[in-house]
């Protein structure tokens, strides 16, 4: 019984190890001697009853893939690995006269501005003009109800002709005791107080004068004119509502008046930028914002140049601590485009003018230290040049440092170029953009 259980094992375990070997070549694990390994595999299998494997046939119409080795130097391979020398575009620098341009945001202000207030108190009549107007000195804009002030007027008055009349009578009684005096009729004493009378009432006129002259002015406030010509805001009183006046800040605010034409423009300049503006000043060079007349440069938020022009007519007197910054102004007509309030963009002159090198931003390359391009070396070998770069002009940067302008310099092709490489070059000039015609703006590096 053992006996019969232990031969069924083994055969189990033949049959097994049969099957493993009919799907394995072992010519092609061990080269030569897999012929007879795989005879001996054969042997066993016949010997426990097995089949031989059928082999896979391939698919019809299938293609057989094929590893072919990569030739170095080919598309994978690092350049000029092939021998031959990988083919660039090569161009020399634009040079031009340029000026950098140093920008900045600045507010727009009213030339001049008004806060319209009640002088006298009264309740409001009319209101004469319609929100938004533009108004001319002098134009009637308010009426407050002037009857108070009628009847005030009509009291002074008859204060004065009171007075008048009493001085008359002081001059009779002047004028009749000097004679009583002369024939020692009349004491001294009683004419010097009829004297002392007549003063008196003729400085009751005075003051009588001066209150139909307050009355009359009283008066005229209740007429609230413009005191300049421009651009009226909303009433911010309705009639029938009782405004408070006089000369303090508790009187009611009616509205408000701004002259827009000519207009202010206001900005900041930095504390390194008003030095390097006053460099400029005492080289004798002009423009930047430490000339009183340069020029200035206006651009609104929705458009892409500077198409406006202004004069800077005020710079500050000294620098804010806080920021270090210096408060300048600049003034500019207006037709109708500006508002107070109003963002802008401005630019002024940062540069004389000078002959700049220009390169295109697709032949500049940067690693974690500098910015460099590669150049054309006698030879027709890659070399590799640091530079300094300055702002965009007609989308071209500037290039401060590192460059000249008969250097060739890689502007396609730059993946294939390698300090020391020998490369082919293919000579082009650089083509400027028809937008340069619009004339982008320069802005310099903060």
């Amino acid at each position: 019984m053992r006996r019969g259980m232990l031969t069924g094992a083994m055969v189990l375990v033949a049959v097994f190890v049969a099957g493993s070997l009919a799907s394995f070549d072992w010519r092609t694990a061990v080269g030569g001697p897999g012929q007879q390994l795989n005879g001996a595999a054969a042997a066993l299998r016949s010997f426990v009853g097995l089949s031989p494997p059928k082999r896979a046939q391939a698919p019809s119409g299938a293609i057989a893939a094929t590893v072919t080795p990569t030739r170095s130097g080919g598309p994978g391979g690092p350049p000029g690995a092939s021998g031959g020398a990988p083919l660039v575009t090569v161009s020399q620098p634009v040079v031009r006269e340029i000026v950098e341009w140093d920008e900045y945001t600045a507010r727009f202000d009213a030339f001049e501005s008004v806060e319209v207030r009640a002088r006298v108190g009264g309740y409001l009549n009319e209101v004469k003009f319609k929100d938004g107007d533009d108004v001319r000195q002098g134009d009637l804009l308010f009426l407050i109800d002037p009857r108070p002030f009628e009847r005030v007027l009509d009291q002074a008055r008859a204060e004065f002709e009171a007075a008048n009349t009493k001085a008359s009578n002081a001059r009779l009684d002047v004028d009749r005791g000097g004679p009583l005096v002369d024939r020692k009729v009349m004491s001294q004493k009683v004419f010097d107080d009829r004297e002392s009378a007549l003063r008196d009432a003729q400085a009751s006129i005075r003051v009588a004068e001066a209150k139909v002259k307050t009355a009359e002015l009283d008066l005229s406030f209740t007429r609230i004119v413009s005191p300049l010509s421009g651009r009226i805001s909303r009433s911010l009183v309705t009639p029938g509502n009782y405004i408070s006046g006089g000369t303090s800040n508790a009187s009611t605010l009616l509205t408000t008046i701004v002259r827009q034409d000519p207009i202010y423009v206001y900005f900041d300049v930095s504390e390194n930028n008003y030095l390097k503006y006053k460099r400029l000043k005492e080289q004798g060079k002009t423009g930047g914002a430490s000339s009183l007349g340069a020029p200035v440069g206006l651009a609104l938020s929705d458009e892409a140049g500077f198409k406006h022009t202004a004069r800077l007519d005020f710079i500050d007197n000294r620098l804010d601590q806080a920021t270090a910054t210096i408060r300048v102004r600049a003034v500019a007509e207006n037709k109708g485009m500006f508002a107070p309030g109003m963002f802008a963009r401005v630019r002024i002159s940062g540069t004389a003018p000078y002959q700049g090198i220009l390169l295109p931003d697709e032949a500049i390359l940067s690693d974690q230290a500098s910015k460099y391009v590669y150049t054309l070396a006698e030879d027709g070998s890659a070399v590799r040049k640091s530079v300094t770069l300055g702002p965009l002009v007609d989308r071209l940067r500037v290039i401060r440092t590192g460059l000249v302008a008969e250097d060739w310099v890689v502007t396609r092709g730059l993946q294939r170029a390698r300090p020391g490489i020998k490369l082919t070059p293919k000579r082009e000039p650089i083509k400027v953009s028809d937008a340069t015609a619009a004339r982008s703006p320069t802005t310099a590096p903060r």
